[in-house]
């Protein structure tokens, strides 16, 4: 079925965009060059290698497969996620990530016709606008607080590990399944802290009323980086990316994917 095929090339895309992160990051955190960055900033870095374009056209098929997937799951529900509220919230959810991983690809096709892209004032430009709106304090807050919410629910599919439940277990070897296992603990539990992180900047901007009190995964990075200790802080955060990017491969490789 072409869109499980697209979905698998989705998550592949997905992993590889956090695992590059991720690995920049450690180069950042232990003085071998580097840099902390977000996923744009990712599109950015491989357009700048060899065949970097081509590389970045495969990236992008990638990312609108994941586009294509996310929508699916919203709207048709393959996974009969059925119509109570929480999973019409969960549904919610996977329309709001195929917009973020919408724009990421555009971005990825901005870079290979040599469109300008913003630059990384994205994030500012929508807070502003939120802000400007009646409440938007209130309304900016309340976005911040699910932001943080979420994180804190990364952390309890870390714990239970619920992914597992997707996965097609019984094609894995015992070693194949314990890094499966470690992998998603490790990246779910490191993803909840970038968005629990994300969320105070966000409601730090709404407090403030000022839209660059907003980071992203950058953002998170940096702050990280600058605390006492912030090497390793900023290390363990990124061996965390790397492995939330082996743990997009593995549900690329054995995820069970209903298309209807």
């Amino acid at each position: 079925m072409w869109i499980e095929r697209l979905a698998r090339f989705g998550y592949t895309a997905k992993g590889i965009v956090y695992a590059i992160i991720g690995w920049l990051a450690v180069q950042a955190a232990f003085g071998s060059g580097g840099k902390t960055t977000d996923s744009k900033g990712v599109l950015t870095t491989i357009a700048q290698q060899p065949f970097g374009q081509l590389l970045l056209g495969l990236l992008a098929f990638g990312l609108i497969g994941y586009v294509v997937w996310r929508f699916v799951q919203a709207i048709q529900d393959p996974e009969h996620k059925g119509h109570d509220a929480d999973d019409i919230v969960k549904r919610i959810g996977y329309a709001i990530s195929g917009l973020i991983y919408a724009s990421l690809a555009f971005t990825a096709i901005q870079i290979i016709i040599g469109a300008n892209t913003g630059g990384g004032t994205s994030k500012q430009t929508w807070v502003a606008r939120l802000l400007a709106q009646p409440f938007g304090q209130w309304l900016l807050g309340a976005v911040g607080a699910l932001i943080i919410g979420y994180g804190f629910y990364e952390f309890y599919k870390a714990y239970k590990a619920k992914f597992r439940k997707k996965l097609k277990l019984h094609e894995m070897s015992d070693k194949e399944e314990t890094v499966a296992t470690y992998a998603g603990r490790i990246g779910l539990t490191a993803r909840g802290i970038v968005f629990i992180i994300t969320g105070f900047f966000v409601i730090q901007a709404a407090r403030q009323y000022d839209a660059s009190e907003v980071r992203g995964i950058d953002g998170v990075l940096q702050t990280l980086a600058s605390q006492p200790y912030g090497p390793w802080l900023l290390g363990i955060m990124a061996i965390g990316l790397i492995a939330y990017g082996i743990h997009m491969f593995v549900q690329a490789q054995y995820r069970r994917i209903k298309t209807q």
